[in-house]
């Protein structure tokens, strides 16, 4: 019985620590004053965000531009790749494997570092197509990882009755091993657009004036202070992630039980 209590309390401490922080946020978003003294409810902060705030909306677009065209791409790229790499036996399988999920234990410091050098080497300016490059990049293992895994559970006697039956090699990545590994390739773009979306350090080195993503912008506001406006958008923002978790539950559970 005591243990029983116990966790729960060790339970709710835990939700307290996780959930106070966003709590207390989206409590001084409706704050009148710009302090943390609580003067009055207001919905000021939110009136200057869809009226006042054209920087953070651009940048906050320029966010959901990137984070879908370069999780897409990492997807195909790494999708097809994971497929080569289980569908295909060479001498260096196991070396390309590991290398191509090194990204992955590489401090993102490094990552952005050797990215800036070589857009600097190209000559390539600071723009959108920086930032697209370096998310598809780093986005590319995410994939890879998470489309392999999901193929270590495939039986590939079904590619050989494939073959068997008459199947070209087309045909059976087409409508056998892509449809398989769907659920995979699935979990893998939205951990991409997540990981593109909240992204800071990589995009703080290769993005520039007019091209930041919101992280970035976000950051050059509050190192004067939080502004009440980013507390409003952080509302926002929470508000919309809740409602897209609840409409993606039916899909969520279709994936588990794939």
């Amino acid at each position: 019985m005591k243990k029983s209590r116990f966790s729960k309390l060790v339970f709710f401490l835990t939700l307290v620590f996780l959930f106070m922080p966003l709590f207390v946020l989206a409590v001084y978003a409706f704050n009148e004053s710009k302090n943390m003294l609580w003067t009055g409810f207001s919905l000021v902060w939110f009136e200057r965000l869809f009226t006042g705030s054209r920087n953070i909306w651009r940048a906050f677009w320029n966010s959901i531009l990137i984070a879908l065209t370069s999780a897409a791409t990492a997807t195909v790229l790494g999708s097809l790749g994971a497929i080569g790499i289980n569908w295909y036996n060479f001498k260096l399988k196991k070396y390309v494997q590991t290398v191509s999920l090194l990204p992955l234990v590489l401090p993102e410091i490094i990552i952005g570092v050797s990215m800036l050098i070589f857009f600097v080497g190209i000559d390539l300016h600071l723009g959108l197509l920086r930032i697209y490059i370096a998310h598809t990049t780093f986005n590319l293992p995410f994939v890879l990882l998470v489309v392999i895994s999901r193929l270590d559970e495939f039986d590939f006697s079904i590619i050989e009755a494939a073959r068997d039956l008459g199947a070209r090699e087309h045909q059976t990545l087409l409508r056998i091993i892509i449809p398989m590994a769907m659920p995979g390739i699935i979990s893998a773009f939205l951990i991409a657009v997540t990981m593109s979306l909240e992204d800071f350090v990589i995009t703080s080195f290769v993005s520039g004036p007019g091209s930041s993503t919101l992280p970035v912008h976000i950051y050059s506001m509050i190192r004067t202070g939080v502004s009440p406006v980013v507390n409003a958008l952080s509302v926002v923002l929470l508000g919309g992630t809740i409602c897209l978790v609840f409409l993606m539950r039916p899909f969520f559970k279709y994936i588990a039980h794939e």
